[in-house]
């Protein structure tokens, strides 16, 4: 009996034969191109003193016979064909008045029909790209055959119109010639170019207006689009497509100069109905356009529909409520994904529609930006007393009687924003993804909060409406971005209340008793929301908003009470001081870093407050000192906490010993250091782990360092002397017992003091030295280091190491 494999053992074999073959395949095709290759090499003469040749190896790869020679012979072609239309262009120039007018007509209608019929004896014999020269040749002829006619038959008739007809008669004469050779490319592109010219040149010949120019140029285009969508070859259609991408849109801006030129509703009907005729040609072609084309087609026809019918109302109001009228018609075209077009064209038409809501809202939004930050030119006049109107707090930005629509503008797309959300939730329109829902949502609440602030300025409302009514829409925001769930209102509401939170706040700056009540206000409501926020980022932002409003508040406390900014400070460590207390109580870590990082900026304003008056400047150092002492307390701020305090003692004794005029701090800091200095020995005793920083490093910077900062202004011997033999012995205490505070700590002051002693000699050597010395050591230094580059970061890297393993 006859085995039979199974299936999967005859399908491995299968393909196992299959790939031999394919293989045996690729060797025989590789053996037949290099003799193809070799039949078609030129025979060399063989030399009779020759070796005899070895025998040829077959190449590796594939050999790719050349194609026929078509681009040489296209390009002897066109250069042919130049040659002939430039000599016979040159002959009816320059040879012409040496011939009769028998010889004339003869010689052009001789060189004609001949250029007109040889095409047609190529094709037969076979010739095509001969046949397209010669027809190139032929259709010059012909041009030339009609400025010849002019010359001869009809010098007196107007050029324009002449002009005019011929390119008629000619686009008709190519139009039949190319039909009836219709293998021939050239003659029917040439037609659709001729095309081009007659109703121009005759709306050109009779003077017409610009209106006639602009219906000759969408006539034309019309044409062109019937061309493009019916016509035969792809040559002609691309031709015409191109005619009318020029004519159209050419027709549409001067239809749209029209329109917004015209002075009453009357004279503006007929750019208008120029404009709504390109509207409907370019959705003739983009009917069967491709679909790019299909789309700018749609977007060409919805703004020629926005400026033909919003044109004619436009015309009998003030520009700034024309932007209303375009906005409104713009609008109206939304309604058109309902309609049955393709889909190309009504995104077109819908890309329109957004386009021109987007112009409105490019003229509307500056005036939105104007309500915001025009209370920043109040900051040089603090307390000035409130102005009457709103308009008078906001600075001459804008020329608000221009701006009187702005408000419905804002209003309108805040509308249609919030309707089409609506559509989406009830399923009238098709829900797109979330991203542009959050988007849409985000827009519509930015929008109409922006509507009601525009509409505060345009009416000029008493400045005490202006700063109630936004310190309400603070509130407001506030109360949306407390809504739960994820959503563009309660991702937009937050940054637009903190927005109009800061433009509400300079806004009340120009009055004592506003700056009460608004940042008062706005306290409670940041930690009213910020205490119910579920939302972690939220409450973080919100936090950091009333402790700002706190800051200000106990800063206006301060000046309202008559005193200086030194004085006002320690009032503003209010602030901090409650920072500190919520920040234990507050189970967010973010929420809680939030808020004292926030505190902590006022407690910098503080100082800076302070500044000016070292008393002052002193107490308000060892306040924040306390401060972060009490903050270090806690375990998770200890490492931070616990250094900052320290800096911020010595910082305050220093400034207070400076203030005093103390000329010897050592009397007043070697008691400190020496006791902080026994707590830090007995600490490392205890706790051998501790680092030297946190056990020797507050006793020795105590003294060092402010005797560091008198021994660089003492004129004497003595301080630096004791300064420097001190610094020596700390620096091989911490040497020997592998102590790194004292180490740097005492090392940095030798070397300090060791520089303020060799300061003017080394300055008397400098100036003893010729000017080109300093340059010339420094080149030297430079090339050392870098000559020994390697063994530097080596050396580096152990001293790092050798620090890392001490104490």
């Amino acid at each position: 009996m006859r085995h039979v494999p199974p299936p999967a053992e005859e399908l491995a074999l299968l393909d196992h034969e299959l790939a031999r073959l394919d293989a045996r395949r690729l060797q025989l095709l590789n053996r037949r191109a290099w003799l193809v290759s070799v039949l078609r090499a030129p025979a060399a003469a063989p030399s009779p003193f020759a070796a005899p040749a070895a025998r040829p190896q077959a190449p590796a790869v594939p050999y790719a016979p050349s194609a026929p020679a078509h681009g040489t012979q296209n390009v002897l072609l066109v250069l042919g064909g130049l040659l002939l239309t430039v000599a016979a262009i040159a002959f009816t120039l320059f040879s012409w008045g040496e011939m009769g007018i028998a010889g004339r007509s003869a010689v052009l209608a001789a060189v004609t029909a001949g250029a007109l019929v040889a095409p047609a004896l190529l094709l037969a014999r076979k010739l095509p790209s001969t046949a397209e020269a010669v027809a190139a040749l032929a259709l010059v002829l012909t041009v030339l055959d009609a400025v010849a006619l002019h010359a001869v038959a009809a010098p007196g008739t107007d050029g324009l119109v002449f002009s005019a007809v011929a390119s008629a008669v000619l686009a008709a004469v190519w139009v039949l010639y190319g039909l009836l050779l219709g293998r021939l490319r050239v003659p029917l592109p040439a037609a659709v170019v001729a095309g081009q010219l007659p109703l121009v040149l005759t709306a050109w010949a009779a003077g017409a207006s610009a209106a006639g120019f602009g219906w000759a140029l969408l006539v034309t285009a019309a044409a062109d689009v019937a061309v493009a969508a019916w016509g035969r070859g792809l040559a002609v259609r691309v031709t015409a497509a191109v005619g009318a991408g020029v004519t159209g849109p050419v027709a549409l801006l001067i239809g749209l100069g029209l329109s917004v030129s015209a002075g009453g509703p009357l004279a503006a009907v007929g750019p208008g109905a120029l404009l709504l005729a390109g509207a409907g040609v370019a959705l003739a072609g983009a009917w069967r356009a491709p679909k790019e084309w299909a789309v700018a087609a749609g977007a060409v026809a919805g703004l020629a529909s926005v400026a033909a019918v919003g044109g004619v109302p436009r015309a009998g109001l003030p520009w700034n409520w024309s932007v209303v009228v375009y906005l409104l018609c713009g609008l109206a075209l939304s309604p058109v994904h309902r309609l049955r077009v393709p889909q190309p064209v009504r995104r077109g038409v819908l890309g329109a529609s957004a386009a021109v809501t987007a112009g409105a809202l490019v003229w509307a939004l500056p005036v939105m930006a104007a309500v915001l930050l025009g209370p920043v030119s109040g900051l040089a006049d603090v307390w000035s007393g409130a102005p009457e109107g709103f308009r008078g707090a906001l600075g001459p930005s804008m020329p608000w009687p221009a701006s009187a629509a702005s408000p419905v503008v804002l209003a309108v797309v805040a509308g249609v924003l919030v309707a089409l959300r609506l559509g989406w939730a009830r399923g009238t329109f098709v829900a797109p993804p979330r991203g542009w829902r959050v988007a849409v949502e985000a827009g519509a609440t930015v929008l109409g909060w922006g509507a009601v602030l525009a509409l505060l300025a345009v009416a000029d409302v008493p400045y005490t409406v202006a700063v109630c009514v936004e310190l309400l829409l603070v509130g407001g925001l506030l109360a949306l971005a407390l809504r739960r769930g994820p959503g563009g209102a309660t991702s937009a509401a937050p940054a637009c209340a903190l927005v109009g939170a800061v433009s509400v706040g300079l806004l009340a700056l120009a009055a004592e008793p506003a700056t009460y009540a608004v940042f008062g206000g706005l306290l409670m409501l940041f930690a009213g929301a910020a205490a119910r926020s579920q939302a972690v980022v939220v409450r973080s932002v919100l936090a950091v908003g009333s402790v700002l409003c706190a800051i200000v508040v106990a800063t206006a406390a301060g000046a309202s009470l008559g005193w200086s900014a030194p004085q006002s400070a320690p009032v503003v460590l209010a602030v901090p001081a409650v920072t500190v207390l919520l920040g234990a109580r507050l189970r967010v870590a973010a929420v809680a870093l939030s808020l004292e990082a926030a505190g902590a900026f006022g407690a910098l304003v503080a100082v800076g407050l302070a500044v000016t008056d070292a008393p002052f400047l002193a107490l308000v150092l060892a306040l924040c000192g306390v401060l972060a002492a009490g903050s270090a307390v806690r375990a998770e701020r200890r490492p931070a906490a616990g250094y900052l305090a320290a800096a911020l003692f010595v910082a305050a004794m220093w400034v207070r010993l400076g203030a005093s005029g103390v000329t010897a701090p050592e009397a007043y800091t070697l008691p400190v250091s020496v006791a902080a200095f026994a707590v830090g020995y007995l600490r490392g005793r205890t706790d051998p782990a501790v680092s030297s920083w946190v056990a020797y490093g507050p006793g020795l910077s105590m003294t060092m360092v402010p005797s560091l900062v008198v021994a660089w202004t003492d004129t004497g011997w003595p301080r630096p002397l004791l300064l420097g033999a001190a610094a020596l012995v700390v620096t091989l205490v911490g040497a020997r017992l592998r102590l790194r505070a004292p180490l740097l700590l005492g090392g940095s002051v030798l070397a300090l003091v060791g520089l303020h002693e060799l300061a003017p000699h080394v300055v008397q050597v400098l100036d003893a030295l010729p000017r080109w010395a300093p340059p010339a050591l420094a080149g030297l230094l430079l090339l050392a280091v870098g000559a020994t580059y390697e063994q530097r970061l080596r050396d580096a890297r152990r001293v790092r190491e050798s620090l890392g393993r001490m104490r």
